[in-house]
């Protein structure tokens, strides 16, 4: 499934406000480890970025993402017809501050129809 054309994207605002966030997690860990503290943690962190509405056109739901991953399509179950109106959720995935991957979310009238992860797992 290629994606063509003019595609909805995420704003580059808020996917740097989380960008920042996930960045004071890991500044965090970093500050702990240096104080010979033992955090739990692994340094992954899941920040949610934005929802954006998106149509089911062809039995796919078309996106532009960020970090350079760009275009990608993601199939729609058929029971869900073309033309139906639907909300793509981003999440960002990093390790200790750095982005390494996004995780995409698709919902029809509130119920998860398909999540698709690229790069690192969240």
């Amino acid at each position: 499934m290629e994606a063509k054309g003019n595609l909805p994207g995420f704003d580059a605002n808020v996917i740097d406000q989380s960008l920042e966030a996930a960045q004071r997690h890991g500044k965090s860990l970093k500050a702990a480890a240096a104080n010979h503290e033992s955090p739990l943690a692994d340094g992954a962190l899941k920040v949610s970025a934005q929802c954006i509405s998106v149509t089911v056109q062809n039995g796919q739901v078309c996106l532009n993402l960020p970090l350079g991953i760009g275009n990608v399509c993601l199939p729609i179950p058929s029971w869900i017809p073309n033309g139906t109106a639907a909300q793509a959720c981003l999440d960002i995935c990093t390790k200790w501050g750095i982005p390494c991957g996004v995780e995409v979310t698709v919902s029809v009238a509130g119920q998860r129809i398909i999540q698709k992860g690229f790069g690192c797992s969240c």
